[in-house]
């Protein structure tokens, strides 16, 4: 299994993500938001930073959009008054947007590993890697199992919506306990 360590200054906050402007549009006031300079120069650094890592760690992007991954995050925090689920938004959209890592960041499970107080070197350390389970099935093993079962029922050669679905992470009756109720053997 494939890992990335990355290692990030204290990213903006989602306090500090997003500004918002009153402008006026056929004569009514509108807010509208934008990213901060703060933001903006943030990705542009860590965007750069995270293409080389990719290179350098020999990182191969999947193209599979079904695949989730784990974000392993250590918090080097500078003070304690500090929550550490306000500095994914700007991470995530920066490794999104340096499009070699995942294709969205809706494939992205954060997790806060440890919380650390360095008043010297504050950081943010963080490892990449996929999830074990894809879409309904807790492995690759039991996709490819069930997947097997499948070559031989009417409705995979039709294109299979429940089994796309199960494959998104779809919960739905139709298939209990890795079985899928509207299974029906080719006729030979």
């Amino acid at each position: 299994m494939q890992k990335l360590k990355l290692v990030s200054p204290i990213a903006p906050s989602v306090n500090h993500y997003l500004a918002y402007k009153t402008i006026i549009k056929n004569g009514k006031h509108i807010a509208m938001s934008y990213k901060t300079k703060m933001a903006r120069d943030y990705k542009k650094n860590f965007i750069r930073y995270i293409k080389e890592q990719v290179k350098k760690q020999g990182w191969i992007k999947s193209e599979n959009p079904f695949q989730h991954y784990y974000l392993d995050t250590y918090f080097y925090f500078p003070r304690v008054d500090m929550d550490a689920n306000n500095y994914y938004k700007c991470i995530a959209d920066s490794i999104t947007e340096s499009n070699v890592v995942w294709i969205d960041d809706v494939q992205l499970c954060e997790r806060v590993q440890g919380i650390f107080y360095d008043s010297e070197n504050p950081r943010i350390e963080m490892i990449l890697h996929e999830t074990d389970y894809i879409g309904i099935f807790e492995n690759k093993s039991k996709l490819d199992e069930f997947e097997t079962k499948c070559l031989c029922c009417l409705k995979y050669k039709r294109n299979c919506s429940l089994l796309k679905n199960a494959k998104e992470g779809r919960i739905q009756k139709e298939i209990k306990d890795g079985v899928c109720c509207k299974y029906s053997n080719i006729k030979k």
